[in-house]
């Protein structure tokens, strides 16, 4: 009621100082409320912004996330209650019926801008979270993180919608009701959206792989790391460098290897040697099995197999089969080749050659008529 005196004061004030002119008086109204809105905009902003710098050196992720969040929405917010304000002005000069709607739309107004901003805070606090975990170099689970992350913004945009058709004076109860019934209908017109969201929720729940895994499928021609997992979409960065992105809906039909998970790396390789050395081949296999348990890059704990296993056409063919300590692949292949030259070398001090296909021609003594001629 105080306020109401307060805008009837200067509303009288204004029309004394018009004139009486009506459409004046009316006109300096809304412009001293959009004025007011400015300057409050502007004080806001800039207390806004030092709050912003002073929490930017906080430890704490909340309170820059706070801040940082609040800055736009707030401003919007103000122009929302400062517009319809004036538009309140407006309707009480000329009892418009179009302005009827300013209070419903008002109210819709602040909704958008509470859950704009907190929308802005999940997504900063998420950000936050991910960048000082891996300033510190601590472990972090990013899946998981942006799982949480679009189950917090679902959330709010729900709720908002929710709270918005409630302000328009929908019955909740009906909608909901409504949707129990034109669900059915969705879900057949958009079965394969509905897969692909049930695909991604089976992704993060069970975490078959997260992002910044090397993946690979047997059954597709899918290889290379995962970049993002959406609720639609997986993209997946091949070694080419080129974007794949896969319905999610597909890794419910699909098996799936996690090669980032692999304990140790397999060498496995098969050399032969001539025929002429096959009295050497015990001594070659026991050192070539002691040069492996004296690897230190081999892992001892797994097998590790050497042994003459077949007379194949041009050689005697040994296996040899054991595990590196490094999963990396580049480090993998360094310690291979530097494995496979030591059997190269071992194979020489015998005294013996590696084999390589060769063909054996045998000629008869030739008949005496001809050997004459």
């Amino acid at each position: 009621m105080q306020r109401l005196l307060n805008l009837d004061g200067l509303e009288k004030w204004l029309l004394r100082l018009t004139g009486g002119d009506d459409f004046l008086t009316l006109v300096l109204q809304i412009f001293i409320v959009v004025l007011a809105v400015v300057v409050a905009n502007f004080f806001l902003r800039r207390l806004l912004a030092r709050l912003e710098e002073r929490a930017r050196l906080a430890t704490a992720p909340w309170n820059f996330a706070l801040v940082s969040a609040a800055r736009t929405p707030l401003t919007v917010l103000g122009w929302v209650i400062g517009i319809a304000f004036a538009a309140r002005i407006v309707q009480n000069e000329t009892d418009t019926v179009l302005f009827e709607a300013i209070a419903p739309m008002r109210t819709i107004g602040v909704i958008a801008c509470l859950a704009w901003f907190l929308m802005r805070f999940i997504g900063n606090v998420q950000d936050n979270v991910v960048s000082q975990r891996e300033a510190r170099g601590e472990a972090l689970d990013r899946t998981t993180v942006d799982a949480i992350g679009k189950l917090l913004r679902i959330s709010v945009m729900i709720t908002a919608a929710i709270v918005s058709m409630q302000s328009l004076g929908f019955s909740i109860s009906g909608l909901l009701a409504f949707g129990g019934v034109g669900g059915i209908a969705v879900g057949f017109a958009a079965k394969d959206m509905l897969a692909n969201f049930f695909g991604g929720l089976m992704v993060y729940l069970d975490r078959p792989f997260v992002v910044g895994d090397w993946i690979r499928s047997p059954d597709k021609e899918i290889e290379g790391t995962v970049e993002e997992i959406g609720w639609r979409l997986t993209r997946i960065r091949t070694f080419d460098m080129r974007p794949l992105y896969v319905p999610n809906a597909v890794f419910t039909l699909i098996a799936v290897e996690n090669a980032s998970r692999m304990l140790h790396r397999r060498i496995y390789e098969t050399v032969g040697i001539r025929y002429v050395d096959i009295d050497k081949m015990p001594a070659i296999v026991a050192d070539i099995k002691a040069m492996l348990m004296a690897h230190p890059e081999i892992e001892k704990s797994k097998t590790t197999i050497v042994n003459f296993v077949k007379f194949a056409a041009s050689s005697l063919n040994i296996m040899i089969y054991t595990f590196t300590r490094t999963t990396s692949w580049i480090e993998f292949h360094e310690i291979q080749q530097e494995v496979m030259l030591k059997i190269a070398n071992i194979i020489a001090a015998h005294g013996a050659e590696l084999a390589f296909p060769t063909r054996t021609l045998h000629l008869e003594s030739m008949p005496a008529a001809l050997a004459v001629k």
